[in-house]
């Protein structure tokens, strides 16, 4: 002779709730997990070195800067990860022009100089090289 409650039959159904709780967490630290391993592949593939990198290649850090600051951050409301680098106030270009590439007016006090940049990638490359590792930090991560 089985005794079922209400609250045993409620035990062994479906709780959305519960489930979806679980989901988020997992989600949220799933992606920070992958978008700090991102930006440390990012960082590293930045070597402090004189001189320009050859184009295709990560840029050369000179002072610093690009390296330290590339975060990341989980965006709650679109239930995904940002990862790159934070404009900084003198080089606001400068992060993007390095990894696609393209044109800039240099401001200089007689004239005005366009310069040209060639691809230096450091955020995509780092990403592609992340990826295959996405399903095994899904693995088991929703308890």
């Amino acid at each position: 002779m089985f005794n079922l409650t209400f609250q045993a039959a409620k035990d062994g159904f479906f709780d959305r709730q519960r489930v979806q709780a679980a989901v988020d967490r997992s989600t949220r630290k799933v992606f920070s997990k992958f978008g700090a391993f991102v930006r440390q592949r990012a960082r590293t593939s930045i070597k402090k070195r004189k001189g320009i990198s050859p184009p295709g290649a990560p840029p050369f850090s000179h002072v610093g800067l690009l390296r330290r600051f590339i975060l990341f951050a989980f965006d709650v409301n679109q239930k995904s990860v940002v990862i790159g680098p934070t404009l900084l106030r003198d080089s606001a270009t400068a992060p993007r022009l390095l990894e696609h590439g393209g044109e800039t007016i240099l401001p200089t006090s007689k004239e005005r100089r366009v310069a040209h940049y060639r691809p230096r990638p450091y955020m995509g490359p780092a990403f592609e090289k992340e990826i295959p590792s996405l399903p095994a930090l899904w693995q088991h991560s929703v308890r």
